[in-house]
């Protein structure tokens, strides 16, 4: 696993390099459980916004999903250049069977596989036409730094897209807050049996998680323009929806 104390800090949004290095072994710990845990926590909308984000690609684009997880975006990205990064090995391990199993299918050449940061990205300059981040940017340790390596490997006119958590603001967050640590935490009991679940510590990081104007302002900072946002359903969900065009497109929800 990358070392993230190489990035130089952390976004005061976020938590200290100890608890991100316990996040990310809890991550792992929840990928049997993945898929079927944001399934229920989100109504299912969470196939809704998967397709959405998909919509921003166009056929023979080179795709760079930042996080990829399990595989659970990345497999239904069709006739694309894809590669998957994430800093995990075994997260990886997983998706490239889950991906490359639906790609060999398809019909499709094999994705590309990369074990790193957010903040660290070892691609060139310039190489993709859209960047994916699936509710993997609210675990970016340094997310000002993450987004300037996303900026980096952008291509002119690239579009950057990320769905995740969100908060209008601290009433909001509050909301999201009970609704993390209570309703989600007997979803993740039920489907994984286990009273000490992952999903206990990945609450925390929506409890340190910023304002839909907090990080609408460091993708402008950063260099992107045209930045957009909105709150999806249900109940505007501690989720949002955020857009951004010409350098990127950032696409933000639960």
């Amino acid at each position: 696993m990358p070392d993230r104390s190489s990035t130089g800090g952390y976004d005061p949004s976020g938590i200290d390099l100890d608890a991100w290095t316990k996040l990310e072994e809890q991550l792992e710990e929840s990928i049997p459980h993945y898929d079927k845990v944001n399934r229920l926590m989100t109504f299912g909308q969470d196939k809704v916004w998967r397709k959405n984000v998909r919509n921003h690609a166009n056929e023979g684009m080179k795709i760079l999903e930042v996080g990829c997880g399990p595989g659970s975006f990345a497999e239904d990205l069709v006739g694309l250049d894809v590669t998957c990064l994430d800093p995990s090995a075994e997260m990886l391990r997983v998706a490239k069977k889950r991906v490359d199993g639906a790609r060999k299918k398809r019909g499709e050449k094999p994705a590309k596989y990369v074990e790193a940061i957010a903040e660290s990205i070892p691609l060139p300059d310039d190489t993709f036409d859209r960047v994916f981040c699936l509710f993997s940017f609210r675990d970016f340790q340094d997310k000002k730094k993450g987004l300037e390596e996303i900026f980096r490997v952008l291509k002119p006119g690239g579009q950057l897209v990320i769905c995740d958590a969100g908060k209008a603001n601290w009433l909001h967050g509050l909301a999201g807050r009970i609704w993390m640590g209570s309703v989600v935490q007997v979803i993740a009991r039920i489907v994984t049996k286990k009273k000490d679940h992952p999903w206990k510590g990945l609450a925390k990081t929506y409890s340190h998680y910023g304002t839909n104007g907090y990080y609408r302002n460091m993708m402008k900072e950063v260099g992107f323009e045209n930045v957009q946002g909105r709150l999806l359903l249900p109940f505007g969900m501690s989720s949002r929806y955020i857009e951004q065009t010409v350098h990127s497109l950032f696409h933000h929800n639960l």
